[in-house]
């Protein structure tokens, strides 16, 4: 027996309102028997002509419009905020928990009875899935797929790690204008998002690991026929989730996760996914410790040998067989019983699935490193926590002892780290503060600070860098993130000065401030919060609600909350 839908109390009943309600549908050209008893599907948009990882997805939602019908489901196409990480500022991470809101609203408030969530840029994959995880209606996620590889000269580039590199060569003055130029109109040839291991890709997969995604959704390249293929096949397959009542709280459990973050672990993934992953396992209700990170990536390689950690892209990925081949050859390491939205488990899902390039997917016994991208690092200046990805990092700095250069701000960074009269060192430590998720405010990607240009011109290309901000996917480089709790409201960080030493122990798991305490106290008594970054509006609820690094950055209020209410119909 079929269960009630959730539209049906909106459309069937023979009140003034239901008649309200089919009249404006029937206003739109349909007929009654187009959408009575049909699920209504939700086809969540983050299309925008601003953000170029989306550009396809207005062509896609007509694709999964395609298989909602097929599938014998009404398809209603909703935009959602497009979260573009190279536009919004002061950092798009602000704005992550915006979109989660208007998911979970979109879909509380509206006539609907399942969602496909298209998305893929940094913040909008975690965004769209925080929402439906609260709404907990039947929900599938669609990728938008990684774009084609950058080409230079007969050289692939990579989103985000090239550009990186090169404009450290260009600070140095080993490249020219022209040929600056030439590798603009280059490094990004499609719509798509990243193609380097960068928090997009890195989401996508982490989605399709946990069991959001068709298998092998994340791995299709943006402008593949095959992605209008899995668009189709997603439109399908969320009218029958919705008959079969498959909802967020059904198919994700604490195994799920664990496979999301040994997926990220395999892919040498981006930092950042600690926080979007604690942040979706809060909203399931299951607290998701930074240890527990540890602990995985300890006793997981890095078998993906895509840049910043390796070598190739995300198009290389797909023809060396996807994340179903990787997930295949770590299949030992995961919880293959976990269900997914395809309607079998992931071990199903993945079954067969064939490395075609031990290059690029690499064996087991041939990791591009043996431990996972990431490590958690506790002390007295992070007694919350903070993170680095060694398998980016010089392994010469991987212990380092040196004397702190402390910066307040971005702005000051910019303004001084490239004076010639900056005192500073190949063994010094670069600290930037109050670049939290209050103080930056949202966490801006600045954790990858530049190496000064006195140094540049020494060859130096490394440095033990700290901060409380977060660090792009696609960078690289010695430096310790998520610094928490973050300076901006007194954490550890806010009372290093220059010169104090730091050591940082990644082996150990340690990072120290080597003051006395007595010191740190005086410090402690002496600091004064800033003056708050907004007074009003999104900016001052973020202000009030915001957790830190370690929690997921989430509204307190959101976060492991109860039951999303449904709407009275009047």
């Amino acid at each position: 027996m079929k269960p009630v839908l959730r539209s049906a109390r909106w459309f069937e009943p023979d009140t003034m309102r239901g008649f309200s309600h089919r009249s404006r549908i029937r206003q739109l050209g349909f007929s009654r028997e187009d959408f009575l008893g049909k699920p209504v599907i939700a086809i969540l948009n983050t299309w925008s002509e601003i953000n170029p990882c989306h550009y396809h997805l207005r062509e896609r939602a007509e694709a999964v419009k395609r298989g909602v019908w097929q599938g014998g489901g009404f398809p209603v196409e909703i935009p959602a905020l497009s979260i573009t990480e190279t536009y919004m500022k002061p950092s798009p991470m602000l704005y992550r928990n915006l979109l989660a809101i208007e998911t979970e609203e979109i879909l509380r408030s509206l006539p609907v009875d399942g969602a496909v969530l298209m998305g893929g840029c940094d913040k909008t994959t975690p965004g769209l899935l925080m929402g439906a995880i609260s709404m907990n209606l039947p929900s599938i996620f669609l990728p938008a797929g990684p774009m084609l590889r950058g080409n230079w000269n007969g050289q692939a580039l990579g989103s985000g790690t090239d550009l990186w590199k090169f404009w450290t060569e260009r600070c140095a003055g080993s490249i020219d204008a022209e040929t600056w130029e030439q590798m603009e109109g280059g490094i990004a040839r499609s719509a798509g998002h990243c193609m380097t291991m960068g928090t997009a890709s890195t989401m996508t997969a982490v989605a399709e690991a946990i069991g959001l995604t068709l298998p092998g959704a994340s791995s299709i390249p943006a402008p593949d026929s095959n992605h209008v293929r899995m668009a189709m096949a997603t439109g399908r397959r969320i009218v029958d989730m919705v008959w079969e009542q498959q909802t967020p709280s059904t198919l994700l459990n604490e195994h799920s996760f664990d496979n999301g973050i040994t997926a990220c672990m395999a892919m040498g993934g981006s930092t950042n996914a600690i926080i979007h992953l604690v942040a979706l396992a809060g909203r399931r209700g299951f607290a998701l410790p930074l240890e527990r990170f540890d602990t995985i990536a300890a006793r997981t390689p890095v078998l993906a040998d895509i840049r910043p950690s390796g070598r190739f892209l995300m198009e290389d990925l797909y023809y060396a067989g996807g994340l179903r081949a990787l997930l295949e050859r770590i299949r030992d390491l995961l919880h293959p019983d976990c269900f997914t939205v395809s309607g079998k488990t992931l071990g199903e899902n993945i079954q067969g699935a064939r490395v075609i390039n031990d290059e690029v997917i690499r064996p087991m016994d041939q990791p591009v490193s043996a431990q996972g991208g990431t490590a958690v690092l506790r002390g007295n200046l992070a007694p919350g926590g903070a993170i680095i990805k060694p398998s980016a990092a010089d392994p010469k700095l991987l212990r380092h002892r040196g004397q702190a250069v402390v910066f307040d701000s971005m702005a000051e960074l910019e303004q001084r780290v490239h004076d010639p009269d900056l005192d500073v060192t190949p063994d010094s430590v670069l600290v930037l503060r109050n670049t939290g998720p209050l103080g930056g405010p949202g966490m801006p990607e600045w954790g990858m600070l530049p190496i000064p240009k006195k140094l540049l011109d020494r060859g130096v290309r490394d440095m033990v860098r700290l901060s409380d901000a977060r660090m792009s996917g696609t960078a690289y480089g010695t430096c310790v993130l998520h610094i928490a709790p973050e300076s901006y409201i007194g954490g550890p960080l806010a009372l290093v000065h220059s010169g104090d030493w730091i050591e940082l122990d990644v082996p150990g798991r340690r990072l120290e401030l080597d003051v006395p305490e007595g010191e740190l106290q005086r410090r402690k008594e002496e600091w004064r919060p800033p003056p708050p970054r907004y007074t009003r509006g999104y900016g001052a609820l973020c202000a009030e609600s915001v957790t830190q690094a370690n929690l997921g950055c989430d509204f307190d209020f959101l976060h492991a909350g109860g039951e999303t209410s449904e709407p009275d119909i009047f």
